[in-house]
């Protein structure tokens, strides 16, 4: 089983910047992919960045890209979102999620773990 408790959340202005993290619990988190995904009022949740098991490799979907940047230290067991250049399209609930497996994938049925939300405001 693990565990996800993501924090960092907060009210930023536009422009400005946040980084979230995503502490993880058990032993498997070296060998798991890891993703952010995110739910603004009254919408689905979305996909918005992935990263392998050993961060070589990271996906952003396309409204995020430049901006964001997703990272981990295993050694810490935490995975990180950067965010620059916030918009106010980019207020939602953030979701850290884990698979079971080394190799990321977009989609969310294929987490297999799910942190329980921090809230990400930007105001104009």
């Amino acid at each position: 089983q693990v565990q996800l408790v993501e924090s960092g959340g907060g009210l930023v202005q536009a422009g400005g910047s946040l980084r979230l993290s995503c502490a993880a619990s058990g032993r498997t988190f070296s060998s798991s992919a890891m993703g952010w995904f995110r739910q603004a009022p009254g919408k689905d949740r979305e996909f918005v960045a992935a990263i392998n098991w050993s961060g070589g490799s990271t996906y952003y979907t396309d409204s995020v890209k430049g901006r964001f940047t997703i990272s981990r230290d295993n050694a810490k067991n935490t995975v990180y979102l950067q965010m620059n250049s916030l918009k106010r399209e980019d207020t939602a609930v953030y979701y850290c999620a884990a698979r079971r497996a080394p190799a990321m994938v977009v989609s969310s049925p294929g987490y297999d773990y799910w942190g329980q939300g921090t809230q990400v405001t930007v105001s104009s």
